[in-house]
């Protein structure tokens, strides 16, 4: 296979890994990727993972290269956070629950973590689109959920107020119903107490 011909084959991947490959051609010769990646056709994010070396990198390809790089997992935590304006500082890395185990991958393009949770937790997220590519991210709602359950020294007013939670912008864009049929689903006594001095934070902020 040459490698015009390869990237005609995958030109709607942000990302493509050596099962992409065997599907175009069953016999590939994994030495022409060393050769492509010498050549700077290709680049190298994981072990067996790879993005074409012109690829425009954003933060919604990087959501999507996440979700590939670990699946099943959607974008949550602080990273999610962040997007909707409930923390002020940048993130450093890009966060995702996933049901494999915790991880933290350093590449090429960025960091990605990995936080495990079960995998009935896997739920309150939506499909956003870039560049006729979907990504998942937390719902806002799942998103601070997210949080609390992997942070739980987060419990009262002066934690909230040391990560300078967003009390007004949870308040304008979160649904108090959905909050609390997501946290039910938890199935969590620790966590219902820690969102119940959350919302009595949010309440009085």
């Amino acid at each position: 296979m040459q490698y015009i011909e390869l990237k005609e084959q995958l030109k709607n991947f942000e990302i493509f890994n050596l099962n992409d490959l065997r599907k175009i051609e069953g016999d590939f010769d994994l030495r022409r990727l060393n050769e492509w990646q010498k050549k700077n056709y290709i680049k190298k994010i994981r072990q067996g993972f790879y993005i074409f070396s012109d690829l425009e990198i954003n933060e919604q390809t990087l959501f999507i290269i996440a979700n590939r790089l670990h699946e099943p997992s959607y974008i949550s935590l602080e990273m999610a956070l962040s997007l909707y304006g409930l923390i002020p500082e940048a993130v450093y890395g890009i966060t995702s629950v996933t049901s494999q185990k915790t991880k933290a991958l350093k590449t090429p393009i960025g960091d990605f973590i990995y936080r495990h949770a079960r995998p009935e937790l896997l739920f309150g997220y939506e499909l956003r689109e870039h560049g006729g590519h979907h990504y998942r991210l937390a719902e806002i709602e799942k998103a601070v959920l997210d949080y609390l359950y992997f942070n739980s020294k987060i419990e009262d007013e002066e934690s909230f107020k040391g990560i300078r939670f967003n009390a007004a912008e949870f308040k304008a864009r979160a649904n108090l119903e959905k909050f609390n049929k997501y946290l039910a689903a938890f199935n969590s006594q620790a966590l219902m107490k820690r969102a119940k001095k959350f919302l009595t934070y949010i309440n009085h902020a």
